[in-house]
């Protein structure tokens, strides 16, 4: 079993991959959130990760992104869009995600 990362070398990883994740998959925003943000992770968790895109890529390419992600970066990645949080539990999400752009 791989050691476990802790979330710097997460947020590391992803302000590495910003350019390509912008040009590749028109990412203009990424924010990270959830039980690592809060030292809270544990073996099972994954890393909830909030984006928004300059163009709404299709389901296909949403997909395709959530699963580089999570090969890159070696961890289960839960992609969220910010356009699709619900407004009650969006609103504290919105609080405690902390934004790589």
């Amino acid at each position: 079993m791989p050691a476990k990362k802790d979330v710097e070398t997460y947020r590391r990883k992803l302000h590495e991959m910003l350019p390509e994740l912008k040009e590749e998959y028109n990412v203009s925003y990424i924010g990270l959130f959830g039980s690592y943000v809060h030292g809270e992770d544990t073996p099972e968790s994954d890393l909830d990760v909030l984006v928004e895109f300059s163009r709404n890529p299709t389901i296909f390419r949403f997909v395709n992104l959530e699963n580089y992600l999570s090969d890159k970066l070696g961890v289960k990645v839960d992609l969220v869009m910010r356009s699709a949080l619900k407004p009650n539990i969006g609103k504290y999400i919105l609080r405690e995600v902390e934004a790589l752009v």
